[in-house]
């Protein structure tokens, strides 16, 4: 542990020890966006341990260089992929819509694992549907998580 947390002489306890953010072992695709979204945690991690260190709060301090480390990390090995200029396969970076065999119409991005966020319409390249999809183009059917779907539209992202 490190021992700048640690005040010896006033006898307090130390911090609790925080787990480290689990770093995934894929490679860290992002896009133009996602880079621009490690950049913005950056930034606010930073603002975050600064105002924490001048209030002397050490669980702060402890939490905001957590994920400081987290973010700083994921900068460093982020590998930058420009969307397609034309979709016409699906791909990292592109929007994809898919009709499923119950009639329920998806639309998603495929993006990286930082960026993803599936209340807005953005998955990981890693995950289960974005993987049967990858490579496909428009009128092509996949075996999906839930059943079949049948891709209808695809979009670069901008």
């Amino acid at each position: 542990m490190s021992r700048a947390f640690v005040k010896e002489q006033d006898g307090q306890d130390t911090p609790e020890e925080l787990p480290e953010h689990p770093i995934s072992p894929n490679p860290n695709f992002v896009t133009p966006r996602g880079l621009a979204l490690i950049d913005d945690e950056i930034e606010a991690a930073r603002k975050i341990l600064a105002h924490a260190q001048h209030e002397t709060d050490r669980a702060g301090i402890a939490r905001a260089s957590r994920d400081l480390r987290y973010w700083t990390q994921r900068r460093s090995t982020a590998q930058l992929v420009e969307p397609p200029k034309t979709a016409t396969k699906v791909a990292f970076g592109t929007r994809v819509t898919v009709k499923r065999d119950d009639g329920r119409v998806q639309s998603f991005a495929i993006v990286g694992e930082d960026e993803a966020d599936l209340e807005k319409g953005f998955i990981a390249y890693t995950v289960p549907i974005a993987r049967a999809l990858l490579g496909l183009e428009v009128g092509e059917e996949a075996e999906l998580p839930g059943g079949r779907g049948e891709i209808t539209a695809l979009e670069a992202l901008s």
